[in-house]
């Protein structure tokens, strides 16, 4: 009578390796859309849940994994509820150049006819802006200004009204001058030209962001997280000229630092 003895091995292919990274990868990135905001305690408890779940079925436990499916079942729909922003961000980055872009093969397979953002700055003197920013701080003149880079941004551009001037120093004083019916609100700004005024946008949920920034700087940072935009702020408290950029603030900036980030990051240096 044969013995059959027991595999002691898994058999582990090239693909299975893949699929671990792949999932690796993708976790990785929702960690980071939410990680700092009040849903990353809820990311990991689905996460447990999950592993949880994984365990029961493979020591058949029938009854427990019964419940855990269900559970399962229906929670795919409380996460599309309560993480309604982050996928929406995961879903405008993994859509964007930011992510396709990354290879300038897939950039053109998948964006054959727009043009980078590289190309609208490549021409632009940001000497205007930094000037308008810096009175405006001498004086503490609030300000929020977006600068256009691959992601549409046609949905705040149309909370706000319509401009289309050319960028100069006095257009950006004159717009956020407090009397004005336009300085409440953001300006973006796409290449050389500023297209809309007193723009509405979409506010920071970070749960450790610093108290004394206020809703100016909120919503720099809140554009930057959800597109690849970059965001300049003026603090009307105190003056102070900051740099938002991939959900990250940079405070404190001298019209130096501020030239060499602006030039670095839209593509110029």
């Amino acid at each position: 009578m044969p013995l059959h003895l027991p595999t002691l091995f898994i058999t582990f292919r090239w693909i299975d390796a893949f699929d671990i990274l792949l999932v690796a990868i993708l976790l990785y990135q929702l960690y980071n859309l939410v990680k700092g905001t009040p849903a990353v305690s809820v990311f990991f408890g689905i996460i447990t849940i999950y592993v949880v779940w994984i365990l029961v079925r493979a020591l058949d436990m029938k009854l427990f994994g019964t419940i855990l499916s269900k559970f399962i079942d229906v929670g795919v729909i409380a996460v599309i509820v309560v993480f309604q922003q982050e996928l929406r961000r995961f879903l405008l980055f993994i859509g964007s150049n930011e992510f396709l872009g990354r290879s300038k093969l897939l950039g053109k397979i998948f964006y054959p006819a727009k043009h980078s953002f590289t190309t609208e700055y490549a021409k632009v003197d940001f000497t205007p802006l930094i000037t308008a920013c810096f009175k405006m701080s001498e004086s503490k003149t609030g300000a929020l200004i977006v600068l256009v880079r691959n992601s549409d941004l046609a949905v705040y551009i149309n909370s706000g009204e319509a401009i289309d001037s050319g960028l100069s120093e006095l257009m950006i004083e004159n717009i956020f001058f407090k009397n004005s019916p336009l300085h409440d609100g953001a300006v973006i700004i796409k290449g050389s030209r500023i297209i809309a005024a007193r723009c509405v946008l979409p506010v920071t949920e970070k749960e450790q962001f610093p108290a004394h920034y206020g809703m100016r700087h909120r919503a720099a940072v809140g554009i930057t997280e959800s597109t690849d935009a970059v965001a300049i702020s003026v603090s009307e408290q105190t003056g102070s000229v900051s740099l938002s950029i991939n959900g990250t603030i940079r405070a404190d900036l001298t019209p130096e630092k501020l030239k060499q980030y602006l030039e670095q990051e839209m593509g110029k240096s």
